[in-house]
């Protein structure tokens, strides 16, 4: 009988010949090794590609440095918190998912991590199904922008998906996180409607946490960076009693 470990490589490769998706890149930081052990036969086994770091500063670094797909990010590590590696990698690349794992009963946890731009959360201990299907969730969130745009322009904005900048009138403009990625959402769905709960569910990942309020505190903001007249927008308008729609 074949080594546990080769069986799940040999299936793992084969899940990937057959095509059954297309394989992404999972960078896992965590400290504990049983943990990372688990979560690398597990995801390996779905035929993702599976790099590690065990703290903080090494997660940032290879974050940054190998261009992973996803990011599984623990709270509490050392050198170097989970949420400073999320506020410092997302301040450098916006568009990178990240998914937290926090401990039980630790609320301020999810509350700050989402502030810094994490795309969902999972409470230890939780069950592996449950952290596979919220990957599957988020990388197809992030699979929305269509390959064949990189950039895209209106009025006097542009925007280059790829490297995440956004600009106006040839000056780049500061976008936080989330404003980048609600704006990426409107680009690759125009004309559409787009309610309050749909933002909430494909932009921050749920349906109840933050509220629609959070939704509408973010159409304000950006439309103070790319409407002419925030006042009277030309781009981002709003469809009353639904939500909202882009108009480029």
């Amino acid at each position: 009988m074949a080594p546990i470990n080769s069986a799940i490589e040999l299936q793992a490769k084969a899940k990937r010949s057959r095509g059954d998706h297309e394989m992404a890149r999972i960078l896992i930081v965590e400290d504990e090794p049983n943990m990372v052990a688990g979560l690398r036969d597990n995801f390996e086994y779905e035929g993702y590609e599976v790099i590690t770091a065990p703290d903080g500063v090494a997660g940032l670094e290879r974050a940054l440095n190998e261009a992973p797909d996803l990011v599984i990010l623990d709270v509490m590590m050392p050198r170097m918190s989970g949420l400073d590696v999320c506020k410092q990698l997302k301040s450098k690349r916006p568009s990178v998912p990240i998914i937290m794992l926090t401990a039980r009963g630790q609320e301020v946890d999810k509350v700050v991590g989402l502030e810094l731009g994490a795309d969902d959360y999972v409470t230890k201990p939780f069950s592996i199904r449950e952290l596979l299907a919220r990957v599957k969730a988020v990388l197809r969130r992030a699979r929305t922008v269509p390959k064949e745009q990189d950039r895209y322009s209106f009025g006097d904005v542009e925007v280059n998906l790829r490297s995440c900048q956004v600009s106006r009138k040839g000056k780049a403009m500061d976008f936080s996180s989330k404003e980048f990625e609600l704006l990426k959402y409107f680009l690759c769905h125009p004309g559409e409607t787009l309610s309050r709960d749909r933002l909430l569910e494909e932009v921050w990942g749920y349906e109840r946490f933050p509220t629609t309020r959070t939704v509408d505190a973010h159409i304000v903001r950006l439309r103070q960076k790319v409407e002419p007249k925030p006042e009277e927008p030309r781009f981002i308008l709003t469809v009353h009693g639904t939500g909202y729609k882009f108009v480029g």
